[in-house]
């Protein structure tokens, strides 16, 4: 006795099929919009300070990621798990303050500033003046009511 396939089984793999990948579209979403917002990066102790500050400043509306990260979603991906792991290698390791962004991290921040400010940066003689907005602008959206020199957040030079 064999067994035929019966009538329209492959419809029902592949509605699954879609359905499956919908569902995993969406959880995926989620779960990016999550570990994008203050909340989960101000979870690490080492960014706490970060997070209170950022909560605090003119860019209090963004999500972390919108500047500390790439908008493109597929250099996004990459550099959200990179930038990631060297967080949570960090927390692990006990750092007590908010530490040092990556050169990959700070040229991410520069160009969204960039992209994210076109029409003021237009009205603006020199970009060149220094190799970073947050040079000059280190307290835009961190610390901006502390003195530079009690910021823990500040970039070195």
């Amino acid at each position: 006795m064999s067994s035929a396939p019966r009538k329209g089984s492959w419809l029902k793999i592949l509605l699954g099929g879609l359905i499956a990948g919908v569902v995993l579209v969406g959880v995926s979403a989620y779960a990016m919009r999550i570990t994008d917002a203050r909340p989960f990066c101000g979870s690490c102790h080492p960014m706490q300070e970060a997070a209170l500050t950022h909560k605090l400043s003119s860019h209090a509306s963004l999500a972390c990621n919108e500047c500390h990260a790439p908008h493109n979603l597929m250099a996004k991906l990459p550099f959200k798990a990179k930038e990631g792991l060297r967080d949570v290698i960090a927390n692990f390791q006990g750092h007590d303050a908010p530490f040092q962004p990556s050169v990959a991290t700070r040229d991410v921040i520069n160009e969204n500033c960039i992209s994210c400010h076109i029409n003021t940066n237009a009205d603006v003689a020199s970009m060149d003046a220094k190799p970073y907005c947050v040079d000059c602008h280190r307290n835009v959206a961190h610390m901006r009511s502390k003195p530079i020199s009690t910021r823990t957040v500040a970039y070195d030079k």
